[in-house]
């Protein structure tokens, strides 16, 4: 029977040079990165290359990491850091291609495709950069608050103030794209 390496094993090997063992991690973590910063970006484009930097760095500082933690909050902080500094250049580029993106597409249609997951994604790319990490982390990766604190290296109160005006948020970003009364959300 063969047993899985764990994280640290893995991490182990990575600092003496093993790429097969960053492979692994690669493989064992793409798709909540994936998930995550494509949540955060809204971008599939900039979700890949978020994925990518997070294990370039991973293999560049894998003789600096402290082996006593664990290594999936260190993952998902690189890609958040990665996620809002890709954020911060592209948002004056995001809003001009989204004004021109409303002009062009006109009400009546979407209103016609109602593609729910889409209009979902939206009303969450949306919200406050601080807001959507933490309701992409607890709604989309199922971390709990306190392993949100861990990763986001903040209090437990500011992730669930974070969460709460997150939800409320949502829920009224929600309740404008799909006239529903407020009960239903």
């Amino acid at each position: 029977m063969f047993v899985q390496p764990s994280d640290r094993q893995l991490v182990d090997k990575v600092q003496s040079g093993d790429l097969d063992a960053l492979g692994v991690l690669y493989e064992r973590h793409k798709l909540c990165l994936y998930r995550t910063a494509l949540a955060i970006t809204n971008d599939s484009s900039a979700a890949e290359d978020i994925l990518q930097d997070c294990f370039l760095r991973l293999h560049r500082y894998a003789r600096n990491m402290d082996r006593s933690l664990p290594l999936q909050p260190w993952l998902y902080r690189v890609a958040i850091n990665l996620a809002y500094n890709w954020e911060k250049s592209k948002k004056n580029e995001q809003t001009v291609d989204r004004l021109s993106e409303l002009i062009h597409y006109p009400l009546e249609r979407r209103v016609k495709e109602k593609d729910v997951q889409g209009e979902v994604m939206d009303a969450i790319s949306s919200l406050d950069t601080s807001q959507r990490v933490v309701v992409v982390l607890f709604y989309l990766n199922s971390f709990s608050v306190q392993e949100i604190a861990s990763i986001l290296g903040c209090p437990v109160g500011a992730v669930q103030a974070r969460l709460n005006y997150g939800r409320e948020n949502l829920r009224r970003a929600l309740e404008s794209r799909f006239e529903v009364p407020a009960k239903m959300i």
